[in-house]
């Protein structure tokens, strides 16, 4: 068995792009962009299936890197990020995967603002429903969290699809940020 002797940690990599000085908290950059998207895919395998719904929603040769539901300030929404293949990207999404010939599932992601120069607040969701009870929820979830910070929500973006299952299949919403 061969071993792997090109071992990287994410601290080491961290220090060499940005020269950190010794002792510095470490963090990725800021994201300048985001955008919205959303895709289905069938499979003969469920890692099959996530990996065709990932390019049909233009993100399955990127390396994604799970983010929770803050959006930075000062992010602006892009309809289309152009992306090095193989980049670390920072990116909130939900997804379902099912081998139920049939069912119907759905992925949706949504983000809302209070204004352009705040913060936003991502909320995703997947489950076995339609493309418009995703979006439904989504919104409940944006108006939830908005009232949760009492926070008027001034702008909210929603994406969402739905896939019929014939033998393993996807459904992926998500947001990438980029650089």
């Amino acid at each position: 068995m061969p071993v792997l002797t090109n071992y990287f940690s994410l601290d080491s990599v961290l220090k060499q792009v940005h020269d950190f000085p010794e002792g510095a908290v470490r963090s990725f950059p800021r994201p300048k962009k985001f955008s919205l998207v959303a895709g289905v895919g069938e499979g003969k395998t469920r890692l099959t299936a996530f990996d065709k719904a990932l390019l049909a929603a233009g993100i399955g040769n990127i390396n994604l890197i799970k983010l929770s539901s803050i959006l930075p300030p000062y992010v602006l929404y892009q309809k289309y990020i152009d992306i090095p293949p193989g980049s670390l990207v920072p990116t909130a999404y939900g997804s379902i995967i099912s081998d139920r010939t049939g069912e119907l599932i759905s992925a949706a992601i949504g983000i809302g603002m209070a204004s352009e120069d705040d913060y936003g607040v991502i909320m995703e969701f997947s489950g076995k429903c339609s493309k418009l009870d995703a979006e439904a929820k989504i919104r409940n979830m944006l108006i939830e969290a908005f009232e949760n910070r009492q926070l008027p929500l001034n702008k909210a973006w929603i994406k969402a699809v739905e896939h019929r299952v014939e033998k393993v299949g996807c459904a992926i919403a998500a947001i990438p940020l980029w650089y």
